[in-house]
C-alpha cells in the first residue's frame, strides 16, 4: 500500500517576498490593515482550493461529534452538524491571523498582545532548578505565542521542527529574531545526531518543545481515539521522553481573537514509563492520554486547529 504522507503533501503557501510584504504592510499601516489584506487572500484561497475546504469540513464534523458549543472571539462555534463556507473561511482566517502574529512576535513587536498564562509556574520552577524537560504541543493555536512568556523570563527553549514544507517561513522567522532564546533542532539528518542534540539540551537544563500531533513518512505511530474517530499520532516523542527519563509537560498557546492569547502549561508525567514486557500497551495508553488532553484544548478553541489535511485518514 502506498503511504499517504498527509501534512507532508501540503505544499508551503507563499514566498519570502510575500511574507516580508505582509510584515512591511503591518509596520506601515498597522496590524488591522494587514489582517484585512490577509482576509482577501484567504477568501480567494478557500474559494479556489476544494481540498482545503474538504479538510476543514471533515474536521468540523469530528468536532461536531463531541456535541459542543464553545465561545470564541466574542462569538460562539455553532454546532449545527455541518460546516458552512463561513466556518471554513473563518477557520483559515484564524490560521492567517496567527501566522501574521508569529511574524510580529518574531520581529520584536510584542506589546500589542494581551496574554494570559495558566501553569507558567511549572516552567519557572524547571528553570530555577535547571532541570530539563520536554514540552509537548500540537499544531493548535500558536507556539510562537508561548515565546512571549519564555522571552520575558529568558527561559531557554529548543523547538524540534520539520522544515519539509515550511522552509521559507522558518527562514524569515530566524532572520527577524536572531537573538531569540528559542533555538531550533531539525529532524532532518542522522536520527542519532538528532537524539543526541535533544539529550544534550535536557542535560543542560533546557526545555525541548515537540509538536506531537504529526508524524513523518515511515515514522513509528500509535493509534488513539480522537474527536470521535481513530487517528494516528507520532510515537517518537513519547519513546524519546521515556528514554531520557525527564519530566513532560503539555503546552498550548490558544488564540482568543483580536490581540488575545491564552497560554497553557500542564504537567503530563514526571517520567514516562514503558516497561519492556508491556511496552506497546503502555505506549498506547500514554498516546491516548495525550490525545484526550489535546481534544480538550481543541474543543475550547475549535478554530485554532491547523492541520489542513485528512487527519483521520492517514495510513
Amino acid at each position: 500500500m502506498t503511504q499517504r504522507r498527509g501534512w507532508l503533501d501540503v505544499a508551503e503557501v507563499g514566498s519570502v517576498w510575500g511574507i516580508r510584504f505582509v510584515v512591511l504592510l503591518c509596520s506601515a499601516f498597522g496590524r488591522r490593515s494587514a489582517r484585512a489584506f490577509l482576509r482577501v487572500i484567504v477568501f480567494y484561497y478557500v474559494l479556489m482550493n476544494a481540498g482545503a475546504r474538504r479538510a476543514s469540513r471533515a474536521y468540523f464534523q469530528h468536532v461536531h461529534a463531541r456535541s459542543i458549543v464553545v465561545p470564541f472571539a466574542g462569538a460562539a462555534y455553532q454546532d449545527s452538524g455541518r460546516a458552512t463556507f463561513g466556518m471554513v473561511f473563518r477557520h483559515f482566517c484564524t490560521f492567517a491571523e496567527v501566522a501574521l502574529d508569529r511574524l510580529l512576535i518574531a520581529s520584536g513587536k510584542r506589546t500589542p498582545f494581551e496574554v494570559s498564562s495558566t501553569g507558567r509556574a511549572h516552567l519557572t520552577t524547571l528553570a530555577q532548578q535547571k532541570r530539563g524537560a520536554i514540552l509537548l504541543g500540537a499544531h493548535l493555536g500558536s507556539f510562537e505565542a508561548m515565546r512571549l512568556g519564555a522571552s520575558s523570563q529568558s527561559l531557554p527553549i529548543n523547538m524540534v521542527v520539520n522544515f519539509s514544507n515550511a522552509q521559507r517561513l522558518q527562514a524569515v522567522l530566524e532572520q527577524l529574531d536572531p537573538s531569540s532564546t528559542t533555538r531550533f533542532i531539525s529532524v532532518a539528518g542522522e536520527p542519532l545526531q538528532f537524539v543526541l542534540q535533544i539529550r544534550e539540551c535536557i542535560e543542560r537544563g533546557e526545555m525541548v518543545a515537540i509538536l506531537a500531533d504529526r508524524f513523518g513518512a515511515d515514522a513509528r505511530t500509535s493509534e488513539a481515539d480522537f474527536l470521535g474517530g481513530r487517528a494516528r499520532f507520532a510515537a517518537g516523542p513519547f519513546i524519546l521522553a521515556a528514554a531520557l527519563r525527564c519530566p513532560v509537560y503539555l503546552t498550548f498557546g490558544l488564540y482568543g481573537g483580536k490581540n488575545r492569547y491564552d497560554l497553557h502549561c500542564e504537567h503530563f508525567a514526571d517520567v514516562i514509563e514503558l516497561p519492556r514486557k508491556q511496552r506497546e500497551q503502555a505506549l498506547a495508553a500514554t498516546v491516548q492520554r495525550y490525545a484526550d488532553r489535546l481534544a480538550s484544548y481543541v474543543t475550547r478553541a475549535p478554530y485554532n486547529w491547523f492541520n489542513f489535511f485528512d487527519f483521520w485518514g492517514q495510513s
